[in-house]
């Protein structure tokens, strides 16, 4: 690997090579030994940095770009790549994303990088910007890019505030129009019976989960109309 220039600071470097798509940074942290994704000289990661979105800021650069790369399958898996991958290239890293399979550990690598925690949900949630927020992909730094971060470990991820342990109510548990929410696990075969049904299309498939929109965390971050259908469309369909 070995891209990055001598007086880069990995993580400055790559927030300002992703400041045009609207992606950044979110968190990085040094791998265990033992329980790194390899590299593609087999090598183990030596540290892991995480991309992704706050709120919808992504969304008005993806969708251009989208209008000039129709009829994909997958767009916003291939325009993140298309973002994150010659990065990786300059940089010096290798990129893995949430789409790669086998499935990369992207929620455990989250709590890792950024210390938050899973809402009843099971989305992670975010002190400011609550559920609405996401993970493109991660870059995996080798020796060489730690060293350029000085080698210097975090001290352990920013502790957030969880604001559901603060929540007495938790309507997000009781919005759900099957109660597919409970807690302690997800129906998601009956999710998806009622998004496929002329009421689950007329109103989630529409105007995006209910259960995601009562949660009164980071509502003005909330995404624009059309993301939260594409979205939809994608876990629905």
């Amino acid at each position: 690997m070995g891209g990055l220039v001598a007086d880069a600071d990995p993580v400055s470097a790559i927030a300002a090579a992703l400041e045009p798509s609207g992606l950044v940074p979110r968190g990085w942290f040094v791998t265990e030994p033992g329980l790194a994704p390899l590299l593609s000289d087999g090598a183990s990661a030596r540290a892991i940095c995480l991309v992704g979105h706050f709120g919808g800021g992504f969304w008005p650069v993806f969708k251009a770009w989208w209008q000039n790369h129709p009829g994909l399958s997958e767009p916003l898996d291939s325009w993140s790549r298309a973002v994150i991958d010659p990065v990786t290239a300059t940089l010096g890293c290798e990129a893995v994303y949430p789409s790669d399979r086998p499935w990369y550990p992207f929620q455990q690598w989250a709590m890792a990088a950024e210390g938050l925690k899973a809402s009843p949900l099971g989305m992670l949630v975010h002190p400011e910007f609550g559920l609405w927020h996401g993970y493109r992909g991660a870059m995996l730094m080798d020796e060489f890019a730690l060293e350029r971060l000085g080698n210097r470990a975090p001290s352990g991820p920013p502790v957030a505030m969880h604001p559901c342990e603060g929540c007495a109510e938790k309507p997000c548990l009781s919005a759900c129009p099957v109660n597919a929410f409970t807690g302690s696990g997800f129906a998601a075969a009956d999710c998806r019976r009622f998004l496929a049904s002329e009421a689950g299309l007329s109103t989630c498939m529409d105007v995006g989960c209910q259960a995601r929109d009562a949660c009164p965390v980071g509502r003005r971050h909330r995404y624009s109309a059309d993301q939260v259908r594409f979205h939809m469309a994608a876990f629905g369909g």
